[in-house]
């Protein structure tokens, strides 16, 4: 994927930005109930992208991944499942990892491959959390290089 382009966010994005969330979520987090799943999908609608230093993963004018980093933390890095095992999702954090110093990231226990991404970029877990960060019954590891 030559063409693809890592471009600042735009709110003109917004709209693929949440359909990129929604299709990777339903890939990779059958661990969410349908009525979690729904309440999460409406605060990512109503997040404000330009408060966090987000980035797109560009195929031409559309949108196939993403990530964001406020204060040195990935707080999202979301890939189109189209897209999975291509280095997409490397490429994006690697990315964030030299331009913005992100450093740390908390991720879903569930989520394994998500941890198990994050372990092979060098992260390790330094803490780990009953309930997410609204309370819900799914535990994070906090994790940092």
């Amino acid at each position: 994927m030559n063409n693809v382009m890592i471009k600042s966010y735009q709110e003109s994005y917004r709209s693929q930005i949440v359909d990129v969330w929604e299709r990777s979520v339903r890939a990779t987090h059958h661990f969410l109930s349908i009525e979690d799943f729904e309440e999460i999908k409406k605060l990512v609608q109503g997040i404000d992208f330009a408060a966090f230093e987000v980035y797109c993963l560009m195929n031409e004018d559309t949108v196939i991944g993403f990530i964001g980093v406020a204060e040195r933390k990935v707080e999202m890095l979301f890939l189109d499942p189209a897209y999975f095992s291509g280095g997409l999702g490397k490429r994006l954090l690697m990315f964030a990892m030299s331009d913005l110093r992100a450093c740390e990231v908390d991720v879903n226990e569930q989520n394994t491959n998500a941890v198990k991404f994050y372990e092979r970029m060098g992260f390790k877990v330094y803490e780990r959390t009953d309930k997410d960060d609204q309370g819900r019954a799914y535990p994070l590891l906090r994790m940092r290089l």
